[in-house]
């Protein structure tokens, strides 16, 4: 081979080579073009959900799209979204001809107030928010990263329930989802808002989470719609009267509060979430204070009335003593004898538990009793330190409440006090009665207690306790009802026996209860070691 026909072949080798190459350049950055044109497009049809007609009708009821709800909760721009091109996968029924990138749920995480937030938000433009086996997993899929690296769950929830289609494969998905509600209950918050019509399973999830909030005349939680239970039963029910917001923030307390819209039910949740721990491992957030921790709260001396029979406003007094004025209220229009919920004492996140002389004299009842219980476990699962205000004449009396488990419902609270291991200062404003004076107490676990000059700690009041004591010695009765009340009617006989630490000027409550929050602020209580113990359910 001579060396002009060898140099000849290298020149035309190379000069193919390069063709190739340039050929197989021009093929890639076309696929990668047409690649990025179906991301584009798989990426607006996601974003558009059920499309447009159905986003109007979605407006047109006053509710927010799924989307537009997560842009007002997160903190601008921070929302990542996971799943966004998932599919469904049922082939019955021709859904194989219909299906949405996404299907009908969003999931991520995002930002709120700074803070790391997982996320999904159901989408009822798409098979009316219907829960798919992909559905599901999405949501398991954002409950699972949730719990391993400790960061709170918000469900936004409107949804029609389990997607008929897909039969039993819907109800596995929320098997799949319950079974995450309750592991990770305890390990982080866990918060749904009611958003739209939630029926069936879809109820289950809410009522499994820490705070389940909803919004008025949109939103229902129901087992059965009226139909069903027209069917049933012959009860004819409206919607509203048998699942609205006002019947579960009020009746059934099922719902922890109601706000009259979309924009203010998320608003109020970002203001929540402001005073909770990430998880159980972490500390709640400490605030900047502006009110000063030593100030004197003036109007608290004469707040209690003469009459010990005259109520007055708890709710004041709660107000008076907290950072700002700022008071969180859960619960607010059930079970209105107690009062529980979120405040800050120098810039910490402390939970407060009321009674209510408003409100039947502040009787602990059935419904007071789980309200009061289930908060006071929450807040001992995520570190939240407890004070209680305390003025209780006892537990409500009565049949209608003995056959509906007082006894029951009543040591459920109790339960919850004792196995709470958090800080737990308690100030006794007026009456401490009975049972209901041992859940806050010393013998309790209780760290510090006070009692304002106005406390009166007895069996129970003077008059109960004089017609048991002296029944039918009638001349004699006058007597010795005030002979009790110089015994009982004061915070003295309590305090000698040291179940006080204190008996204090109401004014200065405030700047006791912050010095003792300092105090504690490194407080290492445990109780026996066990699997875990048996509330009375």
């Amino acid at each position: 081979m001579n060396m002009t026909f060898l140099f000849y072949l290298i020149k035309t080798t190379r000069s193919v080579s390069c063709v190739l190459n340039v050929s197989m350049k021009m093929c890639t950055a076309s696929q990668w073009v047409r690649v990025r044109k179906q991301i584009e497009s798989k990426r607006k049809k996601a974003i558009l959900g059920g499309g447009e007609h159905r986003i109007a009708v979605q407006h047109k009821k006053g509710k927010l799209t799924a989307r537009e709800r997560i842009e007002l909760l997160c903190d601008p721009g921070s929302f990542v979204e996971y799943d966004a091109f998932v599919e469904h996968t049922c082939t019955d029924f021709g859904m194989h001809q219909t299906k949405f990138p996404g299907d009908s749920v969003i999931t991520g995480h995002g930002m709120i107030s700074g803070r790391l937030a997982y996320i999904f938000s159901q989408d009822f433009t798409v098979f009316g928010g219907s829960l798919s086996s992909v559905h599901a997993k999405k949501i398991c899929k954002v409950l699972d990263r949730a719990v391993s690296v400790g960061a709170p769950v918000i469900g936004l929830n409107d949804s029609g329930g389990a997607r008929i289609q897909e039969g039993v494969d819907s109800l596995a998905g929320y098997a799949d989802v319950f079974q995450r509600n309750v592991l990770a209950s305890g390990a982080i918050p866990q918060i749904s808002v009611v958003m739209g019509p939630c029926a069936g399973g879809a109820v289950y999830s809410p009522a499994l989470t820490d705070f389940t909030f909803m919004v008025a005349d949109t939103s229902y939680l129901f087992i059965t719609g009226p139909d069903v239970v027209k069917s049933v039963t012959g009860e004819v029910v409206t919607q509203e009267e048998l699942g609205g917001a006002w019947m579960h923030s009020t009746v059934s307390g099922v719902a922890h509060g109601a706000f009259k819209n979309d924009v203010v039910a998320l608003l109020q949740l970002r203001r929540l979430l402001n005073y909770l721990p990430l998880s159980s491992r972490d500390p709640a957030p400490i605030r900047k204070c502006w009110d000063r921790w030593n100030r004197l709260a003036p109007s608290l001396d004469t707040i209690v009335p003469a009459d010990t029979m005259e109520p007055y406003d708890m709710n004041e007094v709660i107000r008076c003593l907290v950072d700002e004025r700022d008071f969180f209220e859960i619960s607010p229009l059930h079970a209105s004898s107690i009062i529980v919920g979120f405040a800050r004492m120098d810039g910490r996140t402390v939970g407060i538990v009321g009674n209510q002389p408003k409100v039947a004299a502040g009787c602990l009842d059935i419904n007071a009793s789980i309200k009061g219980a289930r908060f006071v476990r929450f807040c001992d699962a995520f570190s939240i330190p407890i004070v209680t205000l305390v003025d209780v004449p006892g537990f409500l009396p009565g049949s209608a409440q003995e056959c509906g488990g007082i006894i029951r419902h009543g040591a459920k609270l109790l339960y919850a006090y004792a196995e709470a291991t958090v800080p737990k200062i308690t100030v006794i404003t007026r009456k401490a009665y009975g049972g209901a004076y041992i859940l806050s107490s010393k013998p309790l676990r209780g760290d510090v207690n006070y009692a304002w000059p106005t406390a009166e700690v007895a069996v129970m009041g003077a008059e109960g306790a004089v017609s048991v004591l002296f029944k039918g010695q009638r001349e004699e009765e006058s007597q010795y009802r005030v002979d009790y009340i110089e015994k009982f009617g004061n915070p003295f006989p309590v305090a000698v026996r040291g179940l006080v630490d204190d008996i204090i000027e109401p004014r200065t409550t405030r700047m006791r209860i912050c010095q003792d929050l300092d105090v504690l602020a490194n407080k290492v209580l445990t109780n026996p070691p066990k699997k875990h113990g048996n509330i009375p359910l």
